[in-house]
């Protein structure tokens, strides 16, 4: 993206194909565990799986797993912050993945693992 127009942000934020979108559900990584692992990047794309920090907004110092990452809307649901419906039904809150920090990485993916370069 080229434009600093803010209009032009948005457009190519939501009209971006998947590809591209999976790089928008990107968050920090805990400094102990990147090294640790020995991870060299910044920033590792979220799975369902890991356990994250919420380091802003209305849950913010809140853990938990990741339940489910929605590429569509870059946003991701976390295990125990929901909210209640008009009928009652508890409803995860969506939360944007810039305000995660990874605590926790799932191995269990081999391939997750070889992108990592831990095997």
């Amino acid at each position: 993206m080229n434009s600093s127009k803010p209009r032009k942000q948005r457009k190519f934020r939501s009209n971006a194909p998947l590809h591209i979108k999976q790089h928008f559900v990107h968050a920090h990584i805990d400094k102990t565990l990147k090294e640790k692992l020995n991870i060299k990047k910044r920033a590792i794309e979220l799975r369902r799986g890991d356990t994250v920090k919420i380091m802003s907004g209305k849950y913010k110092g809140k853990t938990g797993k990741v339940l489910k990452v929605i590429l569509k809307d870059a946003k991701v649901h976390i295990e125990g912050i929901v909210r209640k419906n008009s009928r009652g039904k508890e409803i995860p809150i969506p939360i944007s993945a810039s305000n995660l920090y990874i605590i926790d990485l799932d191995l269990t993916d081999k391939l997750r693992k070889e992108k990592l370069g831990l095997e």
